[in-house]
């Protein structure tokens, strides 16, 4: 059948043992719920005629109506669903995306309602399995890997939306996890002042409490500071400082964490960054040669893009 596709094509069976995407399609777009049970219980060319509607551009909902009004156990109402907007890549496809591959706005504009729908669906199916090839066997064939690779600025953000305009990322459909970020930043200075500041001889009194201060409170304030980040409700920052005499620089360590919808890793950084930035203030009477560098995020975690460690 031209309406299975061939990563499914050995686990669904010439019989239609399972129930196919275009078939899962067809029955969300008439708003049912069909048992599996209830789907074998259903003549094979019953089956073929629900899956073919699947496939269709739009979905024939009458004849899926009356198609599986035969069905034993029957189906069940269920709130009508409709294809993901080909205006832009949702976001959890986005997230779930192999290394290296991305989808590009008018790569999935081209897309037909099936093939949207069936993608969505292979990253649900990819995260309850947790079985991220079932996705990447469904890209191999759905979108071509030469159309894959991104071609304009909107698939390289997901900040950018289809027309190339800014906009915050709706992460309404996400459910809440733990996640976590820790990042760091680092401030080089004179071997003298690296002395200085380890003995707490300092002009301006305690440098690494304030830092301290200054990046749980900048942690805090992100969304006020980098334009498209979400408030976040953060139940811990953290903030250590290493002073390194022999290497004349300060390491600054930041970690953020949540139970949120989205990661806390702007959040960490920010926090690494200002504390960062604090400690300049404090000391720039002494050393208006110090460096700030080395911001970086060093490891996350939760989320749908699962972990992340930077390398040594």
């Amino acid at each position: 059948m031209n309406e299975v596709f061939s990563f499914e094509a050995e686990e669904i069976g010439p019989a239609l043992d399972l129930v196919p995407l275009a078939a899962r399609r067809a029955l969300d777009h008439a708003g049912l719920r069909l048992p599996l049970e209830g789907w074998r219980s259903l003549a094979f060319e019953d089956r073929r005629r629900i899956t073919r509607a699947g496939a269709e551009a739009v979905v024939d909902v009458a004849t899926v109506n009356e198609v599986v009004q035969q069905a034993h156990p029957p189906a069940l109402p269920m709130p009508l669903a409709v294809d993901p907007s080909s205006d832009h890549l949702p976001e959890g496809l986005r997230e779930a995306l192999p290394t290296g591959r991305s989808i590009d706005a008018r790569t999935w504009a081209s897309l037909s309602g099936l093939v949207r729908f069936s993608l969505v669906h292979c990253v649900r199916r990819a995260a309850k399995r947790g079985d991220p090839t079932i996705l990447s066997a469904a890209l191999d064939v759905l979108v071509p890997r030469a159309a894959v690779h991104a071609t304009d600025a909107t698939s390289l953000s997901s900040h950018l939306g289809p027309r190339g305009d800014v906009r915050m990322v709706d992460v309404a459909e996400k459910q809440p996890t733990q996640r976590r970020a820790v990042a760091v930043a680092r401030v080089r200075m004179r071997p003298e002042t690296a002395a200085r500041l380890a003995r707490g001889d300092t002009p301006k009194g305690e440098v690494l409490a304030t830092a301290r201060i200054a990046g749980i409170m900048a942690a805090k304030r992100t969304p006020e500071l980098i334009p498209m980040c979400h408030a976040i409700a953060l139940t811990h920052v953290a903030i250590a400082l290493d002073v390194d005499e022999a290497a004349a620089r300060v390491t600054i360590t930041a970690s953020a964490e949540a139970t949120d919808r989205t990661g806390v890793e702007m959040e960490a950084m920010v926090a690494a960054s200002v504390a960062a930035l604090t400690l300049y203030d404090m000391l720039k009477g002494i050393d208006r040669e110090m460096v700030v560098e080395d911001v970086m995020l060093v490891e996350k975690s939760g989320g749908r893009s699962g972990h992340f460690r930077r390398s040594p």
